[in-house]
């Protein structure tokens, strides 16, 4: 008997096994008929996932990051470039990628929840949240609508805006990747099987496209994209992919790739946690390491290393750190998977959240009125038309802003306001100009995030240190989180090396003008 059961469970494991080996078996893309017209100077931008000033700081003197000490020694360091808002990964790619903020490029956040189709957008979250809202629709959503679809179409991607200029781009395991070229991705016969996916997708990419199982270039790669290694959304799989492209001489104008594994780790750690910066340091120097020397590597590339959002440590705690919005608001019906006629639509983005209103009765000054009772809120936001108004727990004086106004900020940038500044902590400078403290940039994020989708919600943002939840949300109690608007989350580095060109301002949505023009000047030098 004892024989059989263990016969029984080692089938079961093998059985298994080939089941998930064969949710990872993809084809490789042949790149050999890709003809590369080579740039004098090829531009490789890295986002590292999370990468935060301090951290860096503390880890280059602890002799744990030498890749980005070099780089940073041989280059020009900026602290505090800012964000987008929400401070989550595809809403911030979105802003680099179009040079717009979300009222523009129409990707809300992580989550949102569209009226029209009376559903929950997800681009990929906790596991529960995946489950309730389907996960063929998560998959759906990641993989072809937020490219195709939701992404603006009136608005370019540097993809598109490199190609009408005849220049060529990649992206390597960048979500948002939306260029010119037609691509059909490798879709594993398992994941059709399992109907997450159709046999054929075709989306429209860069000259080269790299996303994991779905689209590999170097054939060595294999190894790497295991439904355990997030099916090649990994550091390592990035970095052979981008290797093989400096190998087989492909390397195009401009490349984009992406160092995803510091998320994880600093949500579950904290941001304190150096080890994250180190396995990121570890893939910065196998780059480098395939030149003659790292000398070489910065004369032949320019080479553009930065964060794209930082974290905020969140209370362990849980009854303190969690901010439960069902419990905030509890008496009203709220939208399910399986109710979907529920009153209220909460779309959690970790720091930040969307609260839509679904019940036409349902008035706003109710909801900020409950929601107001909980003092880890930093402030509340809604619209009005073209107006937006803010509020926090601890003033009962609105401030309304809007922009075209008769006041400039430190960008440049008009707007009209009424009220009390301290809401979003403003101030004018001795020349009446508009100051930003704890909330970068606060009035044109916040009219992005207020005006990136139709209909009526309410925005929620937390202060340092804690997490808004609803039922079927993750969070991250004892860890690292972020989303918010506050400078905490919003604030990260970047290094530029191999040109003498600098960015004008310290903003992500200025950032695509600029490459641009530098991606230009190299290939015309």
């Amino acid at each position: 008997m004892l024989r059989k059961i263990l016969f029984t469970v080692v089938g079961i494991i093998v059985i298994l096994g080939i089941f998930v080996l064969s949710l990872s078996m993809s084809k490789t893309k042949d790149i050999d008929d890709i003809e590369i017209q080579t740039n004098k100077k090829p531009v490789i931008f890295i986002t590292v996932d999370s990468l935060m000033t301090e951290s860096l700081q503390k880890a280059i003197d602890q002799g744990k990051a030498p890749a980005l000490e070099f780089l940073i020694k041989n280059g020009t360091f900026y602290s505090d470039f800012v964000s987008s808002y929400p401070t989550m990964s595809v809403t911030i790619d979105s802003t680099i990628l179009t040079g717009t903020y979300a009222n523009e490029h129409r990707i809300p956040g992580l989550i949102w929840f569209n009226q029209k189709e009376n559903r929950m957008i997800s681009y990929g979250s906790g596991l529960a949240e995946i489950w309730n809202n389907g996960i063929r629709n998560v998959t759906k959503d990641s993989i072809i609508h937020l490219n195709n679809d939701h992404l603006n179409k009136e608005v370019l991607t540097i993809h598109e805006e490199l190609d009408n200029r005849n220049l060529q781009s990649a992206s390597i395991n960048g979500l948002l990747f939306r260029g010119n070229e037609r691509h059909l991705l490798n879709v594993p016969k398992m994941v059709t099987w399992l109907n997450l996916l159709p046999k054929n997708v075709e989306v429209v990419g860069p000259t080269i496209l790299s996303l994991g199982a779905l689209s590999q270039l170097n054939p060595q790669n294999d190894r790497q994209k295991f439904l355990w290694d997030r099916m090649g959304v990994n550091n390592e799989f990035t970095v052979n992919e981008l290797n093989y492209l400096i190998e087989q001489h492909k390397l195009p104008s401009f490349t984009l790739a992406y160092l995803p594994d510091a998320d994880a780790t600093l949500h579950r750690n904290g941001p304190d946690d150096l080890s994250a910066i180190e396995k990121a340091d570890e893939s910065l120097q196998k780059l480098l390491n395939n030149f003659s020397s790292w000398d070489k590597a910065i004369q032949e590339v320019t080479w553009i290393i930065m964060g794209d959002s930082a974290q905020s440590l969140v209370e362990k705690d849980k009854k303190k750190g969690l901010i439960d919005l069902n419990k905030l608001l509890n008496g009203y019906s709220f939208w399910d998977g399986d109710k979907r006629n529920g009153q209220i639509a909460i779309a959690i983005n970790e720091r930040m959240a969307y609260i839509y209103l679904n019940d036409d009765k349902l008035s706003i000054d109710e909801i900020v009125g409950k929601l107001k009772k909980d003092e880890r809120i930093g402030f509340i936001a809604w619209k009005e038309a073209d107006r937006n108004y803010v509020i926090n727990p601890n003033q009962n004086d609105l401030l309304s802003f809007y922009p075209d106004g008769s006041f400039k900020d430190s960008y440049g940038q008009s707007w009209q306001l009424e009220g009390d500044l301290t809401v979003l902590d403003l101030n004018f400078d001795h020349e009446g100009t508009i100051q930003f403290n704890a909330y970068p940039d606060a009035l044109a994020r916040l009219h992005g995030a207020l005006h990136s989708n139709p209909g009526r919600f309410i925005i929620v943002d937390a202060k340092p240190h804690y997490e808004f939840i609803e039922e079927h949300s993750h969070d991250h109690a004892g860890g690292g989180a972020h989303g918010s608007l506050h400078k905490i989350d919003s604030l990260v580095p970047m290094i530029i090396v191999g040109t003498n060109s600098k960015p004008e301002s310290h903003r992500f949505v200025e950032l695509k003008e600029w490459l641009v023009e530098i991606v230009e000047e190299a290939n015309n030098s």
